[in-house]
């Protein structure tokens, strides 16, 4: 008799046409996942899937089991969801999370799910949108808070918070108390985000509609390192205020008032929509009321 078990296996395989892709996804091993796939062919009498070197395509009564899997893992979901409720969930969750939030309001999400979820735990990583990205689509991660969402078929993005944009710099530099032009800043670098990111593009379009030229601009992937080069005084800082606090209490940089305005980061949280789980729907959504509470404690957008 055919076993759930062996139903996500092959749903997950048939998803991602890949064994080994499956194996990681669902945290065994590739023979373990060949041996459960064989055992459906022979079950079902005939070929479910169709091997190309790495690559694993449904046939037609591949096509045609994997759309009742599909339901029935559904329904499982369903039913535990009812009978056992969200606390019994467990298990690891491949969380991708941006800077910005790991410096902020992280730590209280994970207190959240520890609550509410005890037997869950996370593998996290820290990493630009654009790899989080990147990382959804292969299925190495489940849940991403990142800038912007994915907008791609089968996924869902869930507004979470923004934070604005703001300039700060190091009072060597000479700039301020009082406003500041773009035209003055641009005499100056900056330091943000990598080339690849939305906050590298606001920036670069804001000076060219502004000054019509880009400024230098140095780039980082590690926020603290933007703000060591800000401290030092090589370039004006282009990140949000909440993860500079410190050195702003301290004086060691100081809040532009530019009469230059970048659009807010937007985040999201984006996961891939699955029948087999109702426990990261679940987490998005303590993700959203965690964002929208610090944001109206800290008077974000």
């Amino acid at each position: 008799m055919v076993d759930f078990r062996s139903l996500e296996v092959f749903y997950w395989v048939a998803t991602l046409q890949s064994f080994g892709r499956a194996a990681e996804r669902l945290y065994t091993t590739q023979p373990a996942v060949s041996q459960r796939i064989a055992a459906l062919e022979e079950e079902f009498g005939g070929r479910l899937l169709e091997r190309a070197g790495r690559t694993a395509i449904p046939t037609p009564k591949g096509r045609l089991l994997l759309d009742h899997a599909d339901r029935l893992l559904r329904l499982r979901t369903e039913m535990m969801r009812a009978v056992a409720g969200p606390g019994g969930a467990s298990g690891i969750v491949r969380l991708g999370v941006s800077e910005t939030i790991a410096q902020t309001w992280l730590p209280d999400f994970i207190e959240r799910v520890s609550r509410a979820h005890p037997q869950v735990t996370f593998d996290i990583e820290v990493e630009l949108t654009p790899r989080m990205k990147a990382s959804l689509l292969r299925q190495e991660l489940d849940l991403a808070f990142l800038v912007g969402g994915i907008a791609e078929q089968d996924f869902v993005d869930i507004p979470l918070c923004a934070f604005p944009h703001c300039f700060a710099a190091s009072p060597r530099l000479g700039l301020g108390p009082g406003p500041v032009t773009a035209e003055a800043m641009a005499n100056h670098a900056f330091v943000t985000h990598p080339r690849n990111t939305a906050n590298y593009g606001f920036l670069v379009q804001a000076f060219r509609e502004r000054t019509m030229r880009t400024p230098r601009i140095h780039v980082s992937s590690s926020i603290a390192t933007i703000i060591r080069m800000a401290v030092d005084g090589i370039g004006i800082s282009v990140i949000p205020a909440e993860v500079m606090k410190a050195e702003l209490e301290r004086g060691e940089l100081r809040l532009l008032k530019a009469d230059l305005e970048l659009p807010p980061i937007r985040f999201t949280a984006t996961y891939r929509t699955a029948p087999d789980s109702n426990l990261i729907p679940n987490l998005a959504q303590i993700g959203v009321e965690v964002a929208k509470a610090y944001a109206a404690v800290h008077k974000l957008a």
